[in-house]
């Protein structure tokens, strides 16, 4: 469509639409054709199609596995996704039915908090870990929280090394919990599973036995999502 075109279909002044193309084209929203000078989307559109599509085929691919890791493990297991800053819970199995698993879907954590949030940072380097988490202000929500930005990255990086994340009294006391993060065919970590458990009720949890469970759950879910397993995420 040509800038005249769109105001007229917008009701609003040439300069004022002019003004926010000129915006939308410089985040890759639009694209102005060369010869014509008419606008169309641009790939920035695709881009959030295919996360949004992503995260459909996630929960419908992850499920199976979701629930044979908490049968095998009889932990709960969690599917999370990253927003920015925080993470985002879409899935939630237990080895029994109950209400609680729709309480959770849609709620969000800081990522330092969790073992899920430092799973799905394992594909940043440290700079780039330091900018996301410039403007963050760290807060206790367990025990044994991370409130330095410089703790939380070592911790990253030894948990990278090894494959999974732990998040022991960190995100909420009495609880323990051990991630990893899952790839897509571009070797991006789009979502992270996780096992956790209550101390109390379960303390002879198998921590790297459980780790190694949930290790191969993400493996077979990125299977699915088209990511080559043999293949190593990328490190600083």
């Amino acid at each position: 469509m040509s800038l005249s075109e769109i105001s007229e279909r917008l009701e609003l002044p040439t300069s004022t639409v002019h003004r926010l193309l000129a915006a939308m084209k410089e985040r890759g929203y639009i694209e102005q054709q060369r010869r014509s000078g008419g606008y169309k989307l641009g790939l920035t559109f695709v881009d959030m199609s295919s996360l949004y599509l992503n995260r459909l085929e996630l929960k419908t691919e992850a499920e199976p596995f979701l629930r044979d890791l908490s049968s095998k493990t009889g932990l709960t297991a969690f599917l999370a996704i990253r927003d920015h800053d925080q993470i985002v819970y879409i899935d939630k199995m237990e080895t029994f039915s109950s209400l609680r698993k729709y309480s959770i879907l849609g709620q969000r954590r800081p990522v330092y908090t969790t073992s899920l949030g430092k799973a799905l940072l394992f594909d940043l380097v440290d700079e780039e870990i330091r900018e996301l988490l410039s403007n963050t202000s760290f807060e206790k929500h367990g025990p044994k929280t991370h409130t330095d930005l410089q703790r939380l990255i070592f911790d990253i990086n030894t948990s990278r090394t090894r494959g999974w994340a732990m998040d022991d009294e960190e995100a909420e006391e009495g609880i323990r919990c051990v991630a990893a993060p899952i790839h897509d065919y571009r070797s991006r970590a789009i979502a992270a599973i996780s096992a956790s458990w209550s101390i109390s009720a379960s303390p002879d949890v198998d921590i790297e036995g459980t780790a190694a469970q949930v290790v191969r759950a993400s493996e077979q879910i990125a299977r699915h999502m088209g990511y080559p397993v043999t293949a190593r995420p990328r490190s600083e």
